[in-house]
C-alpha cells in the first residue's frame, strides 16, 4: 500500500500489518535488504526481518515513544522497534525498571515481551544506510505514524521524542492527527516540554524532548540512565500511568 493511503486504515492492528508491506522509497528497500543478505559476522544464523518495522506496544497505550528508524542489524534483523542493539539495552531495562514492561529485555517480535500503557514507534519505518534518513524519505513515511497517532488519540496523553530528527519529524504528524502547534514551533532540547491542545477540545497532548538512547549519547554521557530514568518517569506519570 502507497503510504498516502494510510488514512484508509480502519484500525492500528491494520496499520501495523500493512506497513510491513511498504516499498516507497527504494534506497530504504535496498539497504534493508542488503544489511539483510550481507549480515555482521554475529548474526550469520538470523533470517534478518528485512522489512519496515512496525510500532510495538498496546493500541490504547498512553504513553508513545518516538525514535528515529530501524538499526540495520537491530529492528532490520529482529523485526521489534529497538531491538537487538544497544539503545533498545538501554530503552527496555529502564522501562522494566520503571514498571512499564514485564522484563528487561527484548530480543525479537515474539518473544513474549510486553509494555504497559506505552508504546514506541519510529517516523521512518526502514532501517537508513548510516542511520541517516533523507528528508524526503521522512515525509514520505510520515502518513503512517499520523495515522498511528489518529488511532492513539483517544488515549495517549504524552509523547517522547527520542532525538531531534523526531521531535521535527513528530510536529507535522501531530499536527496532522488534531493537536494544534504553537507558534513559532518549539525548540527541541533535553526535558523541553509543551502542551498541544487537541483542535476539537479534547485533552491535551504533552510532548517531551529527550536525547536519543544511541550508543553516541550514552558513551560520551550525554544522556546517562538516572537522565533517562528521570525523564520517562516524568513522562509516565503526566501520561497517568
Amino acid at each position: 500500500m502507497d503510504p498516502a493511503q494510510a488514512h484508509l486504515l480502519p484500525d492500528l492492528a491494520t496499520l501495523d500489518r500493512v506497513v510491513t508491506e511498504c516499498r516507497a522509497c527504494p534506497r530504504l528497500v535496498a539497504w534493508r535488504e542488503e544489511a539483510a543478505r550481507v549480515k555482521r559476522r554475529a548474526y550469520q544464523d538470523w533470517d534478518y526481518w528485512a522489512r519496515p518495522v512496525p510500532g510495538f506496544g498496546p493500541p490504547d497505550a498512553a504513553l508513545l515513544l518516538v525514535g528515529l528508524a530501524p538499526a540495520a542489524h537491530g529492528g532490520n534483523r529482529t523485526g521489534r522497534i529497538f531491538t537487538g542493539d544497544p539503545s533498545g539495552d538501554l530503552l527496555y531495562a529502564t522501562l522494566y525498571e520503571l514498571g512499564l514492561a514485564n522484563r528487561p529485555t527484548s530480543v525479537v517480535h515474539g518473544d513474549g515481551l510486553e509494555l504497559y500503557g506505552v508504546r514506541i514507534t519510529d517516523p521512518v519505518r526502514c532501517a537508513p544506510p548510516d542511520n541517516r534518513p533523507s528528508s524526503e524519505e521522512r515525509d514520505t513515511c510520515r502518513p503512517w505514524i499520523a495515522r498511528e497517532l489518529t488511532f492513539l488519540r483517544p488515549t495517549v496523553r504524552t509523547v517522547v521524542a527520542l532525538g531531534g530528527f523526531a521531535w521535527q519529524a513528530l510536529l507535522p504528524a501531530l499536527a496532522a492527527a488534531g493537536w494544534q502547534l504553537p507558534r513559532p514551533r518549539p525548540a527541541f532540547g533535553h526535558g523541553a516540554r509543551v502542551t498541544l491542545p487537541a483542535t476539537d477540545g479534547g485533552p491535551p497532548l504533552e510532548l517531551l524532548g529527550c536525547y536519543h538512547v544511541s550508543p553516541r549519547n550514552t558513551y560520551t554521557r550525554r544522556l546517562t540512565t538516572p537522565m533517562l530514568r528521570d525523564l520517562l518517569a516524568e513522562a509516565a506519570r503526566s501520561a497517568g500511568l
